[in-house]
């Protein structure tokens, strides 16, 4: 072969390699574990915790994971939930440790942070683990608040995303009298008075009004998103709201939340079709978020609404103000196409697959363009030879 042609294929190749192997950090906590049953019990209460999402809103983290027989024992102690959060959230390192780097710890012992000592509630250095090599090439694994104890050792590494997430096995709970001793619950989130004082008063009015409001306060505590429009907003609606039934009124309430905590950033970086709190086996009630540059819109086909801000973020609740009451197609009639003289600029843009959005390691498909890039190198590689 010619070193011409030589040259050609190594960038051909070059060219495939690069287009084929786009990343992103995005991980999933609780689908990552969802595939070993023995872990259950500790993925149960990551999510009834709220660290899931906490976990999955890192870059860069090493959970310490405790099979059921462990949570077991944990748990014949009697935590409240929020005490049990703060002892998981020990469990929580906010560094990377693959099984290789815990077995080759720099000076054969490091402390490291972990998430509890990022609430702020471990007081000194209480929120840090020691971790130490030890002899027979085993890992122990200890609070830095337990008089040197080291409460566990490395059982095996089950699953690894250099350097985004590792998660380990470890063998017993850490003990931490900082982690474990009595948190009381937060106090009670108000949705309609939180809105009512940010500039939503009219649409609480109507939870209140509906009934609504109760279908929200029981998804709070697994985790809310809302949705609320500006007064003025509702205002404008009012003529089109006061012509739907009573069930109808409820169901589009109901479309102003989402069941879990999605945070702005969470928002801008899960683009998509959305279900909400109106969502049946017989409708969808969903709609499309995306954003250009740092405005998040949402989209019902109707209607394209723009989130103005926030109004409350405290997990597990975060609202939002958008711009425009969302009206879904289940109710009006969606908006089909443009004119056909407008201009360029307002054609919608392309939306991504819906199955593009289900990728536990967070690694991105092939795109159209790049797709058609990597077949037509090869073709030309062929071709060269």
């Amino acid at each position: 072969m010619s070193l011409p042609k030589a040259a050609t294929l190594f960038l051909l190749f070059f060219l495939l390699l690069l287009s084929s192997t786009t990343t992103s950090n995005a991980h999933n906590i609780t689908r990552l574990l969802a595939k070993y049953p023995q872990f259950s019990t500790f993925n149960h209460y990551l999510t009834t915790t709220h660290l899931a999402s906490q976990i999955n809103r890192r870059q860069t983290i090493t959970v310490l994971a405790l099979d059921n027989t462990a949570m077991s024992s944990l748990l014949a102690k009697h935590y409240s939930l929020y005490t049990l959060k703060n002892i998981l959230s020990l469990h929580v390192l906010v560094d990377y440790f693959g099984s290789k780097k815990l077995h080759r710890i720099s000076k054969r012992s490091t402390l490291t942070s972990t998430m509890f000592q990022a609430t702020g509630a471990a007081p000194g250095t209480s929120g840090y683990v020691n971790i130490t090599n030890l002899k027979g090439g085993k890992v122990g694994f200890g609070a830095e608040d337990n008089e040197g104890k080291l409460d566990a050792t490395f059982v095996k590494s089950i699953k690894e995303i250099p350097y985004n997430i590792s998660i380990v096995q470890i063998s017993h709970a850490l003990n931490s009298a900082e982690a474990e001793a009595p948190t009381a619950a937060p106090s009670q989130l108000n949705l309609t008075e939180i809105m009512s004082k940010q500039g939503c008063k009219a649409f609480a009015d109507l939870l209140t009004a509906s009934g609504a409001d109760d279908k929200f306060n029981e998804n709070m505590d697994a985790g809310l998103t809302v949705f609320c429009p500006t007064d003025g907003a509702v205002k404008s609606f009012m003529p089109k709201y006061k012509n739907l039934t009573s069930s109808k009124k409820v169901s589009l309430l109901l479309y102003h939340g989402i069941p879990v905590f999605m945070s702005l950033q969470m928002l801008k970086t899960n683009n998509g079709v959305m279900n909400t709190l109106a969502t049946d086996g017989a409708n969808s009630y969903d709609f499309s978020v995306s954003n250009e540059d740092e405005v998040v819109s949402l989209d019902t086909t109707v209607v394209t609404s723009k989130v103005l801000g926030i109004l409350k973020e405290e997990e597990p609740l975060i609202v939002f103000k958008i711009n425009k009451v969302l009206m879904p197609k289940e109710l009006f009639k969606p908006v089909v196409a443009k004119e056909a003289n407008a201009p360029e600029a307002d054609a919608p843009a392309d939306s991504e697959p819906a199955d593009a959005e289900d990728n536990t390691n967070g690694v991105q498909g092939l795109g159209g363009g790049r797709l058609v890039m990597v077949v037509l190198s090869l073709w030309i590689g062929i071709l060269l030879i």
